[in-house]
């Protein structure tokens, strides 16, 4: 049923709106018999024939955009430069705002060896700011000193500008950057 609807969408039949609500529909029934009714505006299987070759065409071209995906994800994990502008921003783009000093952020004293850093409430280091996940990084403490690595967050992580890919050292000194909030490491 929701490829049904998916099909539909693709042809344009559907508002994004509509396939949003059809599809929620669908997952949340518990009975069978309420399923025919999303359907039953929708043009019969014979006068779909025509969109088919356009389907199958969308069709592989998510799965090409699926297996690239998948294969640039599964490269092995290293520090990536942040990216620069392709181009210069125009006049009628507005200023950037102006940079905030970093905040000072001490290693922790602890006895364990791993901290957590986020904006969750049981993360060893909460930090309440909405560019920051709810699990976003991990200190851990070795006997070389800390490494830091990123726990999948939406916005990254970011030692001295590089993104972090992997396990990461750290030092005093670094400056850190956790969604938009920057620190700077001390002893």
């Amino acid at each position: 049923m929701v490829g049904k609807l998916r099909d539909e969408f693709v042809a344009g039949r559907l508002s994004h709106e509509t396939f949003l609500h059809r599809v929620n529909v669908v997952l949340e029934t518990k009975r069978k018999a309420d399923l025919p009714p999303l359907v039953a505006d929708l043009p019969a299987e014979s006068a779909r024939g025509g969109g088919r070759l356009l389907i199958g065409w969308l069709r592989g071209t998510w799965s090409r955009v699926a297996d690239a995906a998948a294969h640039a994800t599964a490269a092995p994990r290293t520090m990536v430069p942040a990216r620069k502008p392709d181009r210069p921003p125009t006049t009628t783009m507005s200023a950037a705002p102006e940079r905030r000093k970093p905040h000072s952020l001490q290693f922790p004293r602890a006895v364990g060896d791993r901290f957590t850093i986020g904006r969750d409430a049981t993360c060893d280091l909460a930090i309440a700011d909405m560019t920051v996940s709810r699990q976003h990084a991990q200190l851990e403490r070795t006997p070389d000193g800390w490494l830091l690595s990123d726990l999948e967050s939406s916005n990254g992580t970011r030692v001295n500008g590089w993104r972090v890919r992997g396990q990461v050292p750290v030092r005093v000194g670094d400056l850190v950057s956790f969604g938009s909030l920057e620190v700077i490491f001390t002893a």
